[in-house]
């Protein structure tokens, strides 16, 4: 019985460094696994907190408001091409609208000139009456028209052959000469700078539609070039091709309704002045007859 006693007994001790060996190592695994968990924990940023991130949305504001492009930033970062053809539309827009209140002007003076001169020239029943009647009115393409013809008809009456019949039809033929060639100066000064405002109207689309496509190539050699497609990347090149084409339609609008209403004005005058004509010629005949 004391033998089976010692026996246990040394069983018990030599178990007894083997339990402590494990539970030493499972100490040492514990104490690692904290050590593990309280340096993640150092790592992760601290939350942030309600101030913080006011303050960061208030920055983000403040960076997307510096960040907006306005029409002047994008001109004056448009290539070379394009800001040379934004200036040409320009200067085409520049002089057709100047053109445009110059020939409104001119077309509605002369209109009323012509209007109020024949008006008063029909009051006349002799050529000489209406020399005397016309003399005090202002300077006009109907002035010049009635002086060139009345010049031929003194020149007539002068070398005796106003009153001859068989000289009758050649004296009319130098009247209606001398006051045609007088409108057709009115008419073509009239008509000044009509071919380019017909230039402008047709080819200023044009300009600005190359404008538009060198535009729209530098935004896809963009997206090439960054490799992305984010609308902030093409905006830019997109919103200066259709600057581009804005500015083309601004040159030609103007250009067209000026060359439109000078050419309607012009035909009106025009109409005005071979009445006249017609008019001044059947008072000279009339005259003619009455002396013979």
């Amino acid at each position: 019985m004391f033998a089976l006693l010692q026996a246990a007994g040394a069983a018990d001790t030599a178990a007894t460094p083997a339990a402590d060996a494990t539970v030493a190592a499972a100490a040492e695994t514990t104490n690692a696994v904290v050590e593990s968990v309280n340096a993640v924990a150092a790592a992760a940023p601290a939350a942030p907190s309600a101030a913080e991130a006011a303050a960061a949305a208030a920055e983000a504001a403040k960076n997307a408001g510096q960040q907006n492009i306005t029409l002047m930033d994008m001109i004056a970062a448009s290539p070379l091409v394009s800001k040379i053809v934004l200036v040409i539309l320009l200067l085409c827009a520049v002089y057709a609208i100047a053109l445009m209140i110059e020939k409104i002007l001119v077309m509605r003076s002369n209109k009323k000139r012509t209007v109020e001169f024949v008006a008063a020239y029909k009051k006349a029943k002799t050529p000489e009456e209406a020399a005397q009647l016309l003399a005090k009115q202002p300077e006009g393409f109907a002035k010049k028209m009635f002086a060139a013809g009345y010049g031929e008809l003194q020149k007539a009456k002068d070398a005796g052959l106003y009153n001859k019949r068989e000289a009758r039809g050649d004296l009319i033929e130098r009247i209606r000469a001398a006051m045609t060639a007088e409108q057709n100066k009115g008419i073509e000064e009239l008509g000044s700078n009509m071919t380019f405002l017909a230039s402008i109207g047709s080819n200023a689309p044009f300009i600005g539609l190359f404008g538009t496509v060198w535009g729209i190539m530098n935004s896809f050699i963009a997206i090439a070039n960054t490799q992305t497609t984010s609308l902030a990347v093409v905006a830019p090149g997109i919103a200066e091709a259709l600057f581009a084409t804005a500015a083309g339609l601004v040159a030609a609008i103007p250009a067209v309704l000026i060359y439109n209403f000078s050419a309607k004005q012009t035909g009106t005058i025009g109409g005005y002045l071979e009445d006249f004509e017609a008019d001044f010629i059947s008072l000279v005949t009339r005259d003619m007859d009455k002396q013979g």
